[in-house]
């Protein structure tokens, strides 16, 4: 029982200042709007100039408010939702709630790296650091309670886990596509850099994200606990991420930005990861874990 009071007490303290900050991306618009800007490195880079991200890059920050937008209206309500499923002591449930719960964890750990300092920035880190106890606590109640008996015999684990380690290389590659050539050619700063510091979300998924996913999809594939214990909750993050991707690939292209062939490929993917997603969690069998 103090273990769910933890679980619903985080839970709660982090769809708060989720919901303010996500509110304050979306609805604020004060200011010039888009001016150009010359970086340290002598590119030129429109910024947006408005709004909560009126220092990121305009592209960016469009992409910024569409995820807003999906944490909002799609997480939140996830969140709550798979909060009250697993008070109920479902599997399912925490399973679930891992998932949104890693969702929010990797969005604030994006947003305090690569966000252009702005006031909400505490409300970020605040997140970040909740999001990631609770996630913590999730796990730590997840892993010596989810067996492969959890989960019925037809549980489609090669397809869930293929599709990880497809998804893992096909994205590791497109972003050494990003990184080399500049590096091969003597340029050495890919124009995706713009005024920022350095590749964030390319340094984030190759170095910890893509390669979870390889393992995490051998792990399933081969039926190991752990494989279970964090692929299903994997492909639940995986899932609202890419709901956010499409998001954003539709806010750019409202806005002029040309997203021919990503506007196909990224809703495609969107589409087959919520099908695992939904796949593993309906062959999950609900022997309550006993918290």
């Amino acid at each position: 029982m103090k273990q769910k009071q933890t679980i619903t007490l985080l839970t709660f303290t982090i769809a708060l200042p989720v919901i303010i900050v996500a509110a304050t991306g979306i609805l604020t618009t004060a200011g010039p709007g888009n001016f150009e800007y010359e970086t340290i490195r002598g590119s030129t880079v429109v910024i947006y100039g408005k709004g909560l991200y009126k220092h990121m890059s305009a592209d960016v920050a469009i992409q910024g408010i569409a995820q807003d937008v999906v944490s909002l209206f799609i997480a939140i309500p996830l969140l709550l939702y798979s909060l009250f499923k697993y008070r109920k002591g479902s599997l399912r449930g925490h399973f679930l709630l891992t998932g949104v719960t890693g969702y929010f964890f990797v969005t604030y750990l994006f947003y305090t790296a690569m966000g252009m300092y702005n006031e909400m920035f505490l409300i970020y880190i605040t997140i970040l650091g909740l999001s990631f106890f609770l996630l913590f606590n999730l796990f730590d109640q997840l892993m010596p309670k989810c067996q492969k008996n959890n989960f019925d015999r037809q549980t489609p684990v090669k397809f869930a886990g293929s599709f990880m380690i497809f998804n893992s290389i096909a994205v590791g590659l497109m972003w050494l596509g990003v990184i080399i050539p500049p590096l091969m050619d003597g340029t050495v700063y890919p124009a995706e850099t713009e005024h920022y510091t350095t590749l964030i979300v390319q340094g984030f998924d190759l170095g910890l994200l893509l390669p979870i996913s390889f393992v995490t999809g051998v792990l399933l594939i081969k039926r190991k606990p752990l494989g279970y214990t964090a692929g299903v909750p994997y492909l639940i993050f995986l899932s609202i991420l890419m709901t956010a991707l499409t998001a954003k690939i539709i806010a750019m292209g409202l806005n002029g930005v040309n997203i021919i062939p990503a506007v196909f490929i990224i809703p495609a993917i969107n589409v087959i990861t919520i099908l695992c997603s939904y796949l593993m969690v309906k062959h999950i069998t609900e022997k309550t874990p006993e918290f």
